[in-house]
């Protein structure tokens, strides 16, 4: 007898989870990354306002700083963000991964996907967010967006002291190798069993899924959907940003 009770693949509502607790180090003292002004606008509501471009989106979990939950919140109702989607702040916790544990507590039930997005990724197209969603009510577990990589890449045996030569070990074909982004997509019961099961730290929840032995796809993703991790990427985003100002009136 099938179960009823659960929505079909195409009626499932999506939540989006952004972990901004980090502190961003590598753009130098300040304030946290996430906060960061890009055009004058924090990255923060520049990812929130990504993920509720969707109109897949009707919820958008930020999960702040441990002590900057009450910050956050007003940040967000301080900036225009669309109406038809809702917005829930809560505190995280000390690592990325937990983090992304407490927005998942936080979700209310009746959201049967959730997007895991980058706070410092503030530029991804909706495109590519709804393509993730897409796949994932096609039936696929977990879904991330992915682009080939124009460099070629080295395996070495890491140096005992930074900056020393390093030896090359190998050099890994890039026809099978892919630079994966966010948002991430995933079916939410999956996601949840991920972080109950999988312990050990990971770069991404992604990763978790794979650890469970599930399949994980991966859809094109976008060269505008980069990380702003260094200065220098900063300046990149001030200038996708003002282009899109310029040809788009964003």
């Amino acid at each position: 007898m099938s179960d009823d009770s659960r929505p079909s693949p195409s009626a499932a509502r999506t939540a989006a989870v952004i972990p901004a607790a980090g502190r961003g180090v590598r753009l130098g003292p300040g304030a946290p990354k996430a906060l960061r002004a890009l055009g004058g606008t924090p990255m923060l509501i520049h990812a929130v306002r990504a993920m509720a471009a969707s109109r897949h989106v009707s919820l958008v979990i930020v999960v702040a700083p441990p002590d900057g939950a009450g910050e956050v919140k007003s940040l967000l109702d301080a900036h225009a963000l669309p109406e038809r989607t809702d917005f829930l702040v809560v505190p995280g916790g000390a690592t990325r991964q937990e983090s992304v544990r407490l927005g998942l507590e936080a979700l209310p039930s009746g959201h049967d996907i959730v997007l895991v997005h980058d706070a410092a990724r503030p530029l991804v197209p909706v495109d590519t967010v709804d393509a993730v969603i897409e796949a994932v009510r096609e039936g696929a577990p977990a879904v991330v967006p992915a682009l080939p990589l124009a460099d070629t890449v080295k395996e070495v045996e890491p140096a005992a002291t930074p900056g020393d030569p390093e030896p090359v070990v190998a050099t890994p074909g890039r026809e099978r190798l892919r630079a994966v982004q966010t948002p991430q997509g995933f079916d939410r019961a999956t996601l949840v069993r991920a972080h109950a099961e999988v312990t050990d730290d990971v770069t991404d929840d992604a990763g978790m899924v794979e650890r469970l032995g599930l399949t994980v796809v991966a859809v094109p993703g976008h060269e505008e959907a980069f990380k702003v991790t260094r200065p220098l990427d900063l300046v990149l985003a001030e200038a996708v940003l003002a282009r899109r100002r310029l040809n788009d009136g964003f």
